[in-house]
């Protein structure tokens, strides 16, 4: 297989891992949870969500993110750390168009299409990662 297969994995896997890693590391220790929280407090209160669960929301999503991110640097467990980013892309899609109907998707479309193409590459394209040299 030719070289240049490795590289476009590599370079896209790191590409979307950075993206989440430093998505989930802000939310969780520059802004914290509950500035985030804060942050959608006026929506969400119109909506009567209790704050327990946006608070749960948001740190579960950014727990993903920060890990995620993490994970697709080193290489490892890509196919299961990529369906979670994609849970996690759907879930603040649905809370973001729950809270406002016409919102941005500027910074969210484009994680989606890493999301995607990295998990349509073939399994075999994946050799430079963590996880095929403790595997070998």
């Amino acid at each position: 297989m030719d070289i240049k297969f490795y590289i476009v994995e590599f370079l896209v896997r790191f590409f979307c891992g950075i993206i989440f890693l430093f998505q989930g590391y802000d939310k969780l220790f520059t802004v914290k949870i509950r500035g985030v929280v804060d942050s959608f407090s006026i929506e969400t209160s119109k909506l009567h969500l209790p704050r327990f669960i946006v608070f749960i929301i948001a740190f579960v999503t950014s727990m993903i993110e920060f890990l995620g991110g993490i994970m697709l640097i080193m290489g490892m467990y890509k196919n299961i750390t990529l369906t979670l980013l994609g849970i996690d892309i759907l879930i603040v899609t649905v809370a973001f168009s729950f809270l406002n109907p016409m919102w941005d998707m500027r910074h969210v479309f484009p994680r989606l299409l890493l999301i995607i193409f990295s998990m349509m590459m073939p399994n075999d394209w994946f050799q430079f990662s963590l996880e095929n040299v403790l595997r070998k």
